[in-house]
C-alpha cells in the first residue's frame, strides 16, 4: 500500500464540490486552510493515498497523489506558453527517452516538458537544459522542486548560438526556440548517432525553413506532425463532445542522426 512521504505533492480532492488543493508537503507546513476548515499536514505523512481527512470542522476530503499531468495542467506557474501533455507525450515516445538516458534541450520555458523528460530518465538519468533568460531559469526551477525532479536538471544559463558545452553524447536533444533550423548543426554534434533531434514550432513557415536545413544534413527519418485532442463530456444521458476543443498547439518535427560519412 503506497503511503505519503514527507517530500511527496499530494491532492487534497473535496467530492462534494470536485475541487482540488494542490500541496507540496516539503514546501508547505503547518495547517492548511480550506473553505471548509483547516488540515493539520504533518498528520497526513504515513497515510495510505485514498484515505479520508477530515478538517476540524469535521468536513472530509480525499488524500491522493498529484500527477504530473495534474500539476502541469493545474498548478505549474507559467510565464510561458508550455509544451502540453497532448504533445508531451507523443515527444517523449518519439525521442524514445528512457531510464538512465542524458536529454538535452533548449529553451527551459516554464519547465513543464523538462519536468516530463525528468521523470522518464529516472534517478540514473539527466535533463540539460539551455536557456539564456534568467527569469524563465528561476521559475522552472522552482516549478520542478514542487514535483521533487529538480536534481535530475542542470540548467546552463545560456544562449545555444554560442554551442553546446561538452555534450557529444546525448541520448535525445529537443529544440523550442524560435529559429530551430540555426542550430541544427550544434544539435547534430550533441547527438548519439541513431537517436532523435525533435523540434517544436509553432507555424508552418518555421516548419519548412527548419525541413529545408535538415534535408541537406545527416538526418534520416524525417517526419512533421500535429497532435490533435478532442474530450466528450461524461454524461451517459448526454454522450458527446465538448463545445472546445484544444486543436493545435503546434507542429513537431522529428529526425534521426546518421554518421556523416553514411550520408
Amino acid at each position: 500500500m503506497e503511503t505519503v512521504r514527507e517530500t511527496d505533492t499530494v491532492i487534497l480532492f473535496d467530492p462534494e464540490k470536485g475541487k482540488k488543493y494542490f500541496l507540496n508537503l516539503s514546501l508547505t507546513k503547518g495547517k492548511f486552510n480550506t473553505e471548509k476548515g483547516e488540515i493539520d499536514l504533518s498528520q497526513l505523512v504515513g497515510k495510505p493515498y485514498g484515505s479520508a481527512v477530515k478538517t476540524h470542522k469535521g468536513h472530509t476530503y480525499l488524500l491522493l497523489p498529484s500527477t504530473l499531468y495534474e500539476f502541469i495542467m493545474f498548478k505549474l506557474n507559467r510565464l510561458t506558453q508550455i509544451v502540453y501533455p497532448k504533445d508531451a507525450a507523443y515527444i517523449l515516445l518519439r525521442l524514445d527517452v528512457k531510464p538512465g538516458d542524458t536529454v538535452v534541450e533548449s529553451g527551459i520555458g516554464s519547465g513543464a516538458l523538462t519536468a516530463v523528460f525528468a521523470q522518464a530518465v529516472g534517478e540514473a538519468g539527466k535533463v540539460i537544459s539551455y536557456e539564456k533568460r534568467e527569469e524563465f531559469i528561476k521559475n522552472a526551477l522552482s516549478n520542478l522542486r514542487k514535483v521533487g525532479l529538480d536534481s535530475r536538471v542542470e540548467v546552463k544559463h545560456r544562449d545555444i548560438s554560442e554551442g553546446f558545452d561538452e555534450e557529444e553524447e546525448a541520448d535525445a536533444l529537443f529544440l523550442d526556440v524560435r529559429e530551430p533550423w540555426l542550430y541544427l548543426d550544434k544539435a547534430y554534434s550533441a547527438l548519439k548517432p541513431g537517436r532523435f533531434l525533435g523540434i517544436l514550432v509553432p507555424t508552418a513557415n518555421q516548419v519548412i525553413e527548419t525541413l529545408k536545413v535538415l534535408e541537406s544534413m545527416p538526418f534520416i527519418d524525417l517526419e512533421v506532425s500535429e497532435i490533435l485532442l478532442r474530450k466528450y463530456k461524461t454524461v451517459p444521458e448526454r454522450f458527446r463532445p465538448e463545445d472546445r476543443m484544444p486543436a493545435h498547439t503546434a507542429y513537431l518535427i522529428f529526425a534521426r542522426k546518421i554518421p556523416e560519412g553514411n550520408f
